[in-house]
């Protein structure tokens, strides 16, 4: 073994002692405080695989750490009294869990260490990070931002629809346009013509799909946003009464009627969170920590929609998913 090696075993091994030990032995007074904010139907299984990844590191709340935990409740009225909130608190970091949380905390805080998690911004073109592997500032996170998964997306629908000529697009006007933009750019080699279907709130959903069917377009593509996500059961419910085949990033989307998903696994980012958490309160600048992307993408069919739907999905598409709804 060379040298550098066994250092680098020696330090692992320390650092994997210590959550247990020294970090367990912090006075009452001196326990780092995360602030968490986000919305509340948008968490369950994500929270828990956040605190979970704490766990994991060797946090325990109200033992060795404070979570200080705000959730919006199906508005964002109170998203900027939230992060104030959490500034006032003198929290060591905070957990900023989707694009609106992270501009009202980086309004808030200059100085605070904020890590986001983001499925639908470019974190260069928003000016919130200098570049993805060194961000400067007191910004980091995890974010999807790979303009071809549209393409995969629209590739995997075209599989399992044939002769797929035209999709709609549903997206999320308020913060998706660097979104769509990349699905539309991506559909371009595909042949495939796209229509657009912008929504702003939860009203423009129904109309946006009903007149997706009346255009007669071949599927529905579903970007992301947390009230898409919110939404989601809605979403799946219109697009099959329309018999609108349907693809979405989140793998809860077949879970709940829609045909197909292809994406990351949402509660491993933020298992993956917490170790941004422990590496800053073990000292780490935020600015230092790479963004992260996601490099394993699920596909997850389900095949109950498929025959309410009238589509058989070919077996060399079933082998290829992740999961397989029945």
């Amino acid at each position: 073994m060379q040298r550098r090696e066994f250092i680098t075993l020696l330090v692992g091994t320390a650092q994997a002692a210590w959550p247990l030990a020294a970090r367990a032995q912090q006075p009452a007074g001196k326990l780092p405080r995360i602030g968490y904010i986000g919305i509340q139907t948008f968490q369950n299984e994500n929270t828990e695989a956040f605190r979970q990844g704490l766990r994991e590191a060797g946090y325990v709340d109200g033992q060795n750490m404070l979570l200080e935990t705000r959730l919006l409740q199906g508005t964002l009225d109170r998203i900027n009294e939230f992060s104030r909130e959490l500034v006032a608190l003198k929290c060591s970091v905070i957990f900023a869990t989707n694009p609106y949380a992270i501009r009202a905390v980086m309004k808030a805080t200059s100085t605070i260490p904020i890590i986001g998690l983001d499925l639908e911004s470019d974190p260069v073109a928003s000016g919130w990070v200098k570049s993805l592997a060194h961000p400067g500032g007191n910004f980091t996170g995890l974010f999807l931002d790979i303009p071809e998964l549209g393409g995969k997306q629209i590739e995997l629908l075209k599989e399992a629809v044939p002769m797929v000529a035209r999709l709609a697009v549903l997206w999320d006007a308020t913060i998706g346009t660097v979104q769509f933009s990349a699905t539309e750019m991506a559909a371009r080699p595909s042949g495939v013509t796209l229509e657009s279907l912008p929504i702003r709130s939860v009203e423009d959903i129904k109309d946006s799909i009903e007149r997706a069917a009346r255009e007669q377009v071949h599927g529905l593509v579903v970007l992301t946003s947390p009230l898409i996500f919110n939404e989601r059961s809605r979403i799946a419910d219109l697009a099959l009464k329309t018999r609108l085949p349907t693809i979405s990033l989140f793998n809860s989307f077949p879970k709940v009627g829609g045909l197909m998903a292809y994406g990351p696994n949402l509660a491993s980012m933020f298992k993956r969170a917490a170790s941004y958490v422990d590496r800053i309160l073990s000292g780490v600048n935020p600015g230092e920590l790479p963004i992260e992307r996601p490099s394993k993408f699920e596909l997850v069919i389900n095949l109950k929609t498929a025959n309410a739907l009238g589509l058989k999905v070919s077996p060399a598409l079933i082998a290829r998913a992740d999961e397989v709804i029945e």
